[in-house]
């Protein structure tokens, strides 16, 4: 998205922000010539209709308010599946980020920024208009001071029919209102209510409710006190704390009545004589305060009624249906009339006696009876014995230890449990289990017991983390594609950046791991994004004065390239095959690899030129002594040019040849024993008129200066002579 025109009007240059639903950018109105804020709808949301629609009220909300303290609707469009909304952009930071830095505020500061946002709910709430999101997050601050309420995605006007949905909660749970968090109709007093824990949140640096959940702060908000803010804060006037209190209040015909009631109260709760106020009291606590109540399931008279039912059965007779049932039963069970008139008419003293025949006989068979009732009962215990063994013997099931098959996979854990001679339950239990990869058992049933063959084992089985699929990122921009990982759920600190030179647009998407296609973990998985910083750059290095080949070697050897038939000569006063320009880069210039570069190379010099030879004559400052010459000339090629060095021990001759230009001086400077001793000059038309000039004598400086000619050819000759026996060091014999 960074350079990507929005509508042919913006550009857009940074990312600044961002939420669930929408990317904030910062961007260039090339029209206007302005800097603007771009909200940018996330394209995870761009085929969810409520998401558009709650977009595109946003827009409609904002830009119907038209208030200083309200950030400003320029713009609203769409660019293919991209939803836009171009705002007001404000150079500072939000609240939340001040309160973050700085808090707890004074309350000069913080009751100045509250009033500002009062102000603007008093005139969006003159529009009909509700914010229902009312937080640090949505609050700007300019450099300038200036507060700006932004962020009307959840706004709607109050006469909508569709305000408020029975059940649901939109908003930040932090600074709910209490009907708010039951999902009931949210009027302006509800704005007041987050105002006023924006204000408790200033002053004290912490928030009125936590929880471990959204719903614990949300019942908090409906059932709990809050800590009372000069508790936290000792040094918070009591006129601002009375400011909060009835902000906060739960009921909310005890808050103030408008925003503009808020508003002036904001605006003199600083005064003096308001600063020691007395507390401000209620006279009815909090209807929604927690209180203890009796455990009562259902209607407490239904109740009662059913407890005195129960005491009224209790002496209630019996009902007919139950006298006659019972009345059958006893019937039934009673001995019959002739059963009972047989036993009264039997009487005690009858005429049966025993008769004594016999007695002796039975007396003698008296211990057979007990001997087989002894014998058949022995036998009955040994059937009895031996059918209990043979039917325990078939339920006498060998036992095995259960396996360890957690962290097996599915397939190893079942062939170890059939191998132990065990069964696996069925359904195996499948969900999706955190830091478990897909068909590893993470838990089972029966874990180090010991089990008959053939008990059943229940296996737990993950299915792996919910994976998704790689986009493919090449070509687009760097950031887009991060704001797309994270969007599918990559930690950002997970995506890896390598950037390197290529001839892509600098920020562009080379290469991506994993590939696109691939399935990966976003909660695990590491994104490695090869990004394009633009072509390489190098200093271009300094090619005048240098020998062609040399130059172009060089070029070559730096990553850039050079056509020789491109190459230009031209006449000039430097070396004849010395480069005398460069192009298209100077000098230390950044040039990208692959350039072409041009140079200019001297092809002698210009026809015009004019040569002459300096003929001089010098002697050692001291006869048979030695003393260093050094040369140095100036002429058409360059200024103070070492012609070279020579030690002498006698007289000897310099020839220095120099080139002249049109309307140029050439000059000579000699040097002896690092000391300046003589000059000799020549104009160009002094050459020009070829005027022949005896040669310049140096002497020594223990001699006079020869009289005749003569001597001067001699001294030249033996100078001659001599210098071969000389230490001499040239590095102008070229001259």
């Amino acid at each position: 998205m960074i350079g990507h025109e929005l509508g042919g009007r913006y550009e857009i240059l940074t990312r600044i922000g961002g939420g669930g639903m929408a990317l904030v950018y910062k961007a260039h109105d090339v029209l206007l010539n302005r800097n603007v804020a771009v909200k940018v709808l996330r394209q995870q949301f761009v085929h969810d209709e409520e998401f558009i629609r709650r977009f595109r009220r946003e827009a409609q909300s904002a830009a119907a308010l038209s208030h200083p303290n309200v950030v400003s609707i320029y713009d609203v469009g769409q660019e293919e599946d991209t939803h836009y909304i171009v705002m007001e952009y404000v150079e500072g930071n939000n609240l939340n980020e001040i309160i973050k830095e700085r808090a707890p505020l004074q309350a000069e500061e913080a009751v100045r920024i509250a009033a500002q946002i009062c102000d603007a709910l008093e005139h969006a709430h003159h529009n009909q208009i509700i914010h229902r999101d009312i937080k640090p997050h949505n609050i700007l601050i300019g450099k300038n001071g200036r507060v700006k309420v932004t962020d009307f995605g959840i706004a709607r006007a109050v006469t909508s029919s569709t305000i408020t949905q029975t059940g649901s909660m939109v908003g930040s749970v932090h600074y709910f209102s209490p009907e708010h968090a039951k999902g009931t109709a949210t009027g302006e007093k509800s704005d007041l209510y987050s105002l006023g824990i924006v204000l408790y949140q200033m002053l004290t640096g912490k928030l009125p409710f936590l929880g471990e959940s959204p719903i614990s702060v949300a019942l908090k908000h409906l059932q709990e006190t809050f800590a009372e803010p000069r508790e936290l804060n000792p040094y918070i006037p009591q006129s601002v704390e009375n400011v909060i209190l009835r902000a906060m209040r739960k009921n909310p015909n005890e808050r103030y009545h408008s925003a503009a009631d808020m508003l002036r109260d904001l605006e003199t709760c600083l005064k003096p004589e308001r600063l020691r106020e007395p507390k401000v009291e209620f006279s009815n606590p909090d209807f929604d305060e927690t209180r203890v109540m009796p455990a009562i399931r259902g209607n407490l008279s239904d109740t009662l009624a059913a407890s005195q039912a129960a005491a009224r059965a209790d002496k209630a007779p019996l009902a007919p249906e139950r006298i006659e049932r019972d009345r059958t039963a006893y019937v039934k069970e009673r001995p019959s009339a002739a059963a009972v008139a047989a036993q009264q008419e039997t009487p005690a003293d009858s005429d049966d006696r025993w008769d004594s025949s016999g007695l002796d006989d039975k007396r003698k068979r008296k211990w057979v009876k007990p001997v087989v009732t002894v014998a058949s009962t022995l036998i009955v215990i040994a059937l009895v014995y031996w059918g209990a063994m043979t039917v325990l013997g078939w339920f006498d099931i060998e036992e095995v230890a259960v396996p360890n098959v957690v962290n097996m996979t599915e397939t190893d854990a079942r062939n170890a449990l059939d191998k132990a001679g065990l069964k696996v339950e069925e359904p195996t239990v499948r969900t999706d289990k955190e830091g478990v990869a897909k068909d590893i058992v993470y838990e089972q049933s029966k874990p180090n017991q010991r089990v008959k063959v053939g008990s059943f084992i229940k296996l737990y089985v993950s299915t792996g983390p919910e994976m998704k699929t790689a986009e493919n990122y090449l070509g687009k921009d760097y950031e887009d594609a991060v704001a797309a990982l994270v969007a599918l759920g990559v930690d950002e600190k997970r995506i890896g950046k390598d950037e390197i030179y290529s001839d892509e647009t600098p920020g562009s998407v080379l290469e991506q791991s994993p590939q696109a296609g691939e399935a990966f973990d976003p909660k695990k998985a590491e994104f490695h994004l090869t990004v394009s910083q633009g072509k390489e750059t190098l200093k271009m290095p300094k090619l005048i004065d240098l020998k062609q080949t040399t130059a172009i070697d060089l070029i070559r050897s730096k990553g850039l390239t050079i056509n020789e038939a491109d190459i230009v000569f031209e006449p000039s006063y430097k070396e004849k095959g010395t480069v005398i320009a460069q192009y298209p880069y100077d000098p230390d210039a950044e040039v990208s690899k692959g350039a072409a570069i041009t140079i200019t190379v001297s092809s002698g010099t210009p026809d015009d030129a004019l040569e002459y030879t300096f003929n001089m004559i010098i002697s050692p400052a001291q006869a048979g002594k030695t003393s260093e010459i050094r040369i140095v000339y100036s002429d058409a090629t360059g200024e103070k040019i070492e012609w070279g060095k020579r030690k002498i021990k006698d007289t000897q001759p310099f020839p220095v040849k120099v080139t002249l230009a049109p309307n140029t001086e050439a000059k000579v400077e000699i040097y002896r024993d690092k000391q300046l001793v003589d000059t000799f000059s020549k104009t160009y038309e002094e050459v020009q008129s070829g005027a022949d000039s005896p040669p310049e004598t140096i002497p020594g400086q223990d001699e006079p200066p020869p009289d005749q000619p003569a001597n001067a050819e001699e001294n030249s000759t033996n100078g001659s002579t001599n210098a071969n026996t000389d230490e001499t060091t040239d590095t102008g014999s070229e001259q």
